[in-house]
């Protein structure tokens, strides 16, 4: 059983960069779909950031973040990435990583994800 786990959170200021990684465990991520959502509060739902296929080339992202964020994987290293560039503070939120589950939900909304990974924070300072 292949579980995800974020890292790379952390506090920074409006304007910076960060990027957030996801890792899985237990198995191999080159075969599975994963996407990154993020939650800014804890009784908000989350919010689709971006998508990746198996083909790397395959990428899909949110409108509100489309143009700051980059989704990439690295297949060697068992981890997708999260590019995150010119932070504003309404990014602050935990963001979690998860696979993509054919057959559930759509693949922007959290129903078509399962296999959470725990969430890593991101708060960024005005």
């Amino acid at each position: 059983q292949v579980q995800l786990v974020e890292s790379g959170g952390g506090l920074v200021q409006t304007g910076d960069s960060l990027t957030l990684s996801c890792t899985a465990s237990g198995g191999s991520l080159s075969t599975l779909n994963v996407g990154w959502f993020r939650r800014a509060a804890p009784e908000k739902g989350r919010e689709f950031l971006a998508a990746i296929s198996v083909n790397p080339s395959m990428k899909y992202y949110a409108d509100s973040i489309k143009g700051r964020f980059t989704i990439s994987r690295d297949n060697a290293e068992n981890t997708v990435y999260l590019q995150m560039n010119s932070l504003k503070p309404e990014d602050t939120a935990v963001y979690y990583c998860a696979r993509r589950i054919w057959g559930r939900g759509n693949n922007d909304t959290p129903a078509g994800y399962g296999f959470w990974g725990q969430g890593t924070q991101v708060t960024v300072s005005s």
